[in-house]
C-alpha cells in the first residue's frame, strides 16, 4: 500500500478518537432553534421571515446576501419567535432568526425516502443543473471555513479543474463525525462525489483518508473497485493533513502557491466528505442543508457520541444528551482542540460548520507559563506552509504590519502546529492570528481604493 502525505512540516498530536466506533444517534429536537445569519465565508444572509410566521422543516428563512453567500433553511417546524441577535461561536452577538419548535412537519418537496438515487438514473442532471441545486440548497463547505460550495464548482476562467478531491482525512485528534458518516452512508457519499465530478466537468476523483481509519479505507475501496475514475488514497497520520493545500500536495503531489491562489489553480477542487453527502441530498433528494453529523466528545464526558443534529440546536442540548457538563472547570470548544474556537456560552447553536463539540478539562486546557524564545526553530520545522512563525508572532505583537505582510502571514492556515510544538509555550498562534486578521483588513481597504 502506497501511503502518501504532504511534504512540508506537520505534527502528530495524541489521538483521542473515543467516539470512533459509536454509531450515530439522532439528536432530539430543540425547544427553540437559533439560526445566525452568517454561517459561512462571505456576505451574511437576509431574513425572509418575520415574527409570527409559521415555518416547516426545509422552509427558506434567509436568502443569500450577495454572490459569495448561501441561503439558510429552517431545520424545525414552528413559529418565528423573533428576528434578533444571539451569541455565536465568535462570542459576539450576531443577527439571528429564533424559532419556537412545534411538531416536526416537513416541506413536501423534500424526498424523505431511503432509496439510493444514482447519476445513471438521472441523465437530466446537467453540470449547470447540479450547480444550481447545490446553490439553492445552501450547501457550504462542512469541514472548515464554510465556503459556498457552488462557487468552488465555478472556477475563474484562468483556472481549469482536473480532479475533485474528497477530504475524508479528519486529522483533528478527537473528531469522528466524518468517519461515522463514511461508515454509515458510503453509497450516498460516492454519488455525491460523482455529482461533484460532473458539475466540475472532470473525470477523476480521489478520496483521501488517513490510515487510522482502516475500515473506511477498506469499505470505500471495495465500493469503488469497479470504477477506474475514482481512487481511494490512504494517507499517513499527520496533522494538518485536512488542510486543502496539504491534501492537494499529499494526493496529487502539487503545491498550491501563496494566496490568492487556491487549489483549482493547480487543477484540484477539494470538498469535505460531509459536503459530498450534503450535495447528494441537495441534488437527488431536494433536501436543503439544515442538519449535519457532529461529534460531542471529551475524556470526562459521561456518554460522548456522534449525533445527526438539526442546525440551530443549542450545544447545551447535545451536552445534556451526553450526561451534562463534567464537574470542575472545563473549556468548551466548537471543533477540536487544534483549531476549534473556545466558546463563552453553551447556548451557541450548531451551524453549518459545526463538526464537533469538544469539552476539555482544566488540567488539559491550562496554559503553561510563557518562557523566552530559545531560537530552537521547532515552529519553523513544523509549519506546513513553510513560514517562520516565531518571526510573524513577534512582528505581530509589535504591530509591524508591513513586515508580517511581506513575510507571507496571509498564507498561514492557523493550524496551531507552531504553538503546539513550542517548548517555551509561547502564544505564537494568538499573535499570528492578530497579525493575519489585521493585514487582511489592510489589504481589503487597499483594494477598495483601486
Amino acid at each position: 500500500m502506497n501511503i502518501r502525505t504532504f511534504r512540508i512540516g506537520g505534527i502528530h498530536p495524541e489521538e483521542n478518537k473515543i467516539t470512533a466506533e459509536m454509531s450515530t444517534q439522532v439528536a432530539a429536537l430543540p425547544k427553540q432553534a437559533i439560526f445566525p445569519l452568517s454561517q459561512h465565508i462571505g456576505a451574511p444572509t437576509k431574513p425572509v421571515v418575520k415574527k409570527g410566521d409559521k415555518v416547516k422543516v426545509g422552509t427558506l428563512i434567509a436568502e443569500a446576501g450577495g454572490f459569495v453567500s448561501a441561503p439558510i433553511y429552517s431545520s424545525v417546524s414552528g413559529t418565528v419567535f423573533k428576528v434578533d441577535t444571539a451569541i455565536d461561536a465568535t462570542g459576539y452577538r450576531v443577527p439571528a432568526i429564533i424559532i419556537n419548535v412545534e411538531g416536526d412537519e416537513w416541506e413536501e418537496s423534500i424526498d424523505r425516502s431511503e432509496k439510493l438515487e444514482t447519476l445513471t438514473a438521472h441523465p437530466e442532471l446537467t453540470p449547470e443543473e447540479i450547480v444550481e441545486r447545490i446553490k439553492v440548497a445552501g450547501v457550504t463547505g462542512m469541514g472548515g471555513a464554510g465556503f459556498p460550495t457552488f462557487i468552488k464548482l465555478c472556477p475563474p476562467p484562468t483556472a481549469k479543474a482536473e480532479c475533485v478531491i474528497i477530504n475524508a482525512v479528519e486529522c483533528e485528534p478527537y473528531i469522528t463525525s466524518d468517519y461515522r458518516l463514511m461508515m454509515e452512508h458510503a453509497d450516498e457519499i460516492l454519488v455525491g462525489l460523482e455529482l461533484l465530478m460532473k458539475a466540475a466537468k472532470v473525470d477523476k476523483g480521489y478520496i483521501g483518508i488517513e490510515t487510522n481509519k482502516p475500515q473506511a479505507i477498506e469499505l470505500l475501496t471495495q465500493k469503488t473497485a469497479g470504477d477506474p475514475r475514482i481512487e481511494v488514497v490512504p494517507l499517513k497520520q499527520r496533522y494538518p493533513q485536512g488542510g486543502e493545500k496539504q491534501l492537494v500536495d499529499a494526493v496529487i503531489r502539487r503545491q498550491v502557491p501563496a494566496p490568492p491562489a487556491i487549489p483549482v489553480n493547480v487543477g484540484a477542487i477539494v470538498q469535505n466528505v460531509g459536503t459530498a453527502f450534503a450535495v447528494y441530498q441537495a441534488v437527488m433528494k431536494r433536501k436543503p442543508l439544515f442538519e449535519r453529523y457532529t461529534t460531542v466528545t471529551g475524556k470526562r464526558l459521561a456518554n460522548p457520541g456522534n449525533f445527526l443534529v438539526r442546525m440551530g440546536t443549542p450545544m447545551k442540548d447535545l451536552i445534556d444528551a451526553c450526561g451534562g457538563m463534567p464537574e470542575g472547570n472545563n473549556k468548551l470548544l466548537a471543533g477540536g482542540p487544534m483549531m476549534g474556537k473556545a466558546l463563552t456560552s453553551t447556548e451557541v447553536p450548531v451551524c453549518k460548520g459545526t463538526n464537533s463539540v469538544t469539552i476539555i478539562s482544566e488540567d488539559e486546557a491550562v496554559r503553561k507559563p510563557v518562557q523566552p524564545c530559545i531560537r530552537c526553530a521547532k515552529c519553523v520545522s513544523v509549519c506546513p506552509m513553510g513560514l517562520e512563525p516565531f518571526l510573524l508572532a513577534t512582528a505581530s505583537a509589535m504591530h509591524n504590519w508591513e513586515k508580517v505582510e511581506a513575510e507571507g502571514i496571509v498564507s498561514c492556515i492557523e493550524c496551531g502546529s507552531c504553538q503546539f510544538t513550542c517548548p517555551s509555550h509561547r502564544p505564537i498562534l494568538d499573535n499570528v492570528r492578530l497579525g493575519k486578521s489585521t493585514v487582511m483588513g489592510i489589504i481589503r481597504a487597499r483594494n477598495a481604493k483601486k
